[in-house]
């Protein structure tokens, strides 16, 4: 079997918060809590399991999420409505742009606890 991303941990203040923030965005849903996570799981069945963080630091990580044009549409059009800034890289210094990278469009956000969220329509290097 080829290997595949099954799963990782995304460490939050408040795991029912965060988790609902990207559920909303990217038009998915909370799964039900299975042990101390809650899982909000991708069409190809990777899931991002919400964690409290409790008294330990969050380091900000990177989520970058592939999506349709259709979907990128919709999925921007709930961060404008949420009045989310965004940005057109990752170091975040082309605020309110998206970009045109291989052909396709992207745009950066930040979750409620700094993680870098990221929606694609290409593959990076046209793959």
């Amino acid at each position: 079997m080829p290997v595949q991303l099954n799963h990782t941990i995304v460490y939050a203040s408040d795991k029912k918060r965060s988790a609902q923030f990207l559920a909303d965005l990217l038009g998915l849903e909370v799964r039900p809590q299975f042990g101390p996570f809650l899982p909000v799981v991708t069409a190809n069945d990777v899931a991002l399991d919400f964690a409290d963080a409790g008294a330990n630091p969050i380091a900000p990580q990177h989520y970058a999420f592939l999506v349709t044009e259709e979907e990128f549409d919709l999925v921007f059009g709930r961060i404008e409505e949420a009045g989310l800034t965004y940005y057109a890289d990752p170091m975040r210094t082309r605020p309110g742009e998206i970009n045109r990278n291989d052909g396709g469009r992207g745009v950066y956000w930040l979750d409620p606890d700094g993680h870098v969220l990221e929606i694609i329509t290409r593959h990076y290097g046209g793959a």
